[in-house]
């Protein structure tokens, strides 16, 4: 089966290559876009084990471990 060539949109015939082109344009410019943030973001400075509660728990510091034995 062929690709359409019109599609009918409230009773108005497109040719269906326009409406392509036509989203082309939309995806290109909202890749253009970009929206700023909302606060400055900030690398993780924490050992990779510290990072998650699971990693916490399994390889604790130095520190919290004299916090436990006092």
């Amino acid at each position: 089966m062929a690709a359409p060539r019109f599609i009918e949109i409230d009773g108005k015939r497109y040719l269906w290559r326009d409406v392509l082109a036509l989203r082309r344009a939309q995806v290109a410019r909202h890749l253009r876009e970009r929206q700023p943030p909302l606060f400055p973001l900030i690398e993780d400075a924490r050992p990779k084990a510290a990072r998650t509660v699971a990693g916490r728990y399994l390889e604790p510091l130095l520190f919290t471990v004299l916090d436990r034995e006092a």
